[in-house]
């Protein structure tokens, strides 16, 4: 233990601010860990118990979103996980708008061409998948290391990640499909099939690696879109083909719940 103390004139013009900011750091440094000069220095208790209090709030206060999450009925735990989820970055979120700001402005420029609707039908389902291949997994999440032992590891925190991506791609291409120049019905129609695709790969990836469902996934559904249109551009999109999507559905649910008792189970 350090028998040295800051002298009275050096205290002094440490106070009126006269150190060279080495000497200061020294000062500081010997503060911390010696009461009986620390005693010298004089402090307004008062304005040390607001500035505590201050801090003690800024820290303790959730974030704006996790706010307005956790008053969504989302438990304050998984209010932060999800704020965390790196696919809802915001190099993802911007690159969502931009290809769907695209392809709304490529529709309107070309005066509301059946095939930019084709293309815009065909990437938007797919788009949800990116979001999800990007939300979890050690390639792409810094600290899945970290949270692989907590409780919340394995499918139950792939479901809540993935969850919140859909969301929030389905309600951006929601959005953009009534600006398309055409009746609300067809510019709709990525609907099911992106329900429908998103739920598949959440299904394979109990058996794939995420990317790879996804990316699987998004490659088949583009070229049956391809190859397809020249029988009818709209073939996948008719009343029919969205009847199979949605009775797909359940038993894509029936499949991923099955899985995920068996691989997470929850008590």
């Amino acid at each position: 233990m350090t028998t040295w103390h800051v002298p009275a004139d050096l205290l002094d013009r440490f106070l009126e601010g006269g150190l060279p900011p080495a000497q200061v750091m020294s000062v500081e440094a010997h503060l911390t860990g010696c009461g009986r000069c620390r005693a010298l220095v004089p402090a307004d208790e008062e304005w040390l118990a607001r500035s505590w209090d201050r801090i003690e709030a800024a820290v303790d206060r959730p974030p704006l979103g996790e706010r307005l999450l956790a008053g969504a009925g989302t438990p304050p735990h998984l209010a932060r996980l999800l704020l965390a989820t790196p696919g809802l970055s915001r190099a993802w979120l911007l690159s969502l708008l931009g290809v769907l700001c695209f392809g709304v402005g490529a529709a309107h420029l070309t005066g509301g061409d059946p095939r930019v609707l084709l293309v815009f039908l065909a990437v938007a389902p797919v788009m949800p998948l990116a979001g999800i291949a990007l939300a979890y997994g050690p390639a792409a999440d810094p600290a899945y290391e970290t949270h692989a032992a907590t409780p919340l590891a394995g499918a139950r925190l792939l479901l809540l990640r993935a969850g919140a991506v859909l969301t929030i791609a389905v309600a951006l291409t929601g959005a953009a499909a009534p600006l398309l120049p055409e009746p609300a019905g067809p510019s709709a129609a990525w609907l099911l099939p992106s329900l429908a695709l998103t739920l598949a790969c959440m299904v394979l990836s109990t058996r794939l690696p995420l990317a790879a469902a996804a990316g699987g996934l998004s490659a088949l559904w583009v070229a049956a879109v391809l190859s397809t249109q020249q029988l009818d551009r709209f073939l996948l999109f008719h009343g029919a083909a969205q009847a199979a999507y949605g009775a797909a559905l359940p038993v894509l649910l029936l499949l991923l719940y099955a899985r995920r008792r068996r691989l997470d189970p929850v008590p």
